[in-house]
């Protein structure tokens, strides 16, 4: 079963372009931005609650809110359940567009944190990895992979949640195809590189990180800044790039 394991391995990484070691990609970046640091919060309810208490912000802007709100509302479902919306505003204000909107959708992510889960996320991320996925998924934003960075960021699950600037830099790297929805070409860039990850969980939160920022500071949607790129040299799209 091991040899038929690394024959695998050896056939994905022989369809990858040069240059396409994650690994490698992973310390380049991380000498490029430095190493980065702790992620604000390790408590699921508080990741469900920072993925929305802001739109559209800087990662900056976001953990402002977050913090305001955890000084002014609370953090916990019980907290937000008898906080005042005033309360709640004065960090959803600071999370741009519709805070009014988003104080209901706290307060909605409260209570199916106390009615589904007695108050305490935890135990469901002891669960089989589908089934903790789809307790996640329960809540308002949370996707497969929201589900799977708070897997990791608890550290219940060896898995590498991708958000779409990651995603991005990695399909651009080569790894995995654009499909014709969000959900396969996540899910085939996870095929792609799931032989290259290492099962660690420091490793993957700072690679998590690493490749979100990236896709945000220099690796953009449109008008990407190829020429400060750290990772350029084994790169499929700046190859393509330049050959047009």
């Amino acid at each position: 079963m091991g040899t038929d394991r690394r024959k695998a391995e050896l056939r994905t990484l022989a369809t990858m372009p040069a240059g396409s070691n994650l690994q490698k990609i992973v310390s380049q970046l991380a000498a490029h931005y430095g190493q980065p640091g702790p992620p604000i919060t390790t408590d699921p309810f508080e990741l469900v609650l920072l993925e929305n208490v802001a739109y559209l912000v800087s990662d900056e802007r976001r953990e402002e809110a977050f913090k305001t709100l955890r000084t002014h509302a609370g953090t916990k479902p019980h907290e937000l359940m008898s906080a005042s919306d005033e309360s709640i505003l004065r960090a959803t204000r600071l999370g741009g567009m519709n805070p009014e909107q988003r104080v209901s959708r706290l307060r909605e992510i409260a209570l199916i944190a106390m009615n589904e889960f007695g108050g305490d996320l935890r135990p469901a991320l002891k669960l089989p990895l589908p089934k903790a996925k789809l307790a996640l998924r329960k809540f308002p934003s949370i996707g497969e992979p929201s589900a799977e960075k708070i897997l990791l960021f608890t550290r219940s699950y060896l898995v590498l949640g991708l958000d779409s600037n990651g995603l991005r830099v990695l399909l651009r790297l080569g790894f995995g195809k654009e499909k014709k929805n969000y959900t396969a070409t996540y899910r085939a860039v996870q095929e792609a590189i799931k032989h290259q990850v290492k099962e660690d969980y420091d490793w993957l939160i700072s690679t998590h990180i690493l490749l979100r920022q990236h896709g945000k500071e220099l690796c953009k949607t449109s008008a990407p800044l190829c020429e400060k790129c750290p990772v350029r040299k084994g790169c499929a799209y700046f190859k393509a790039a330049l050959s047009t």
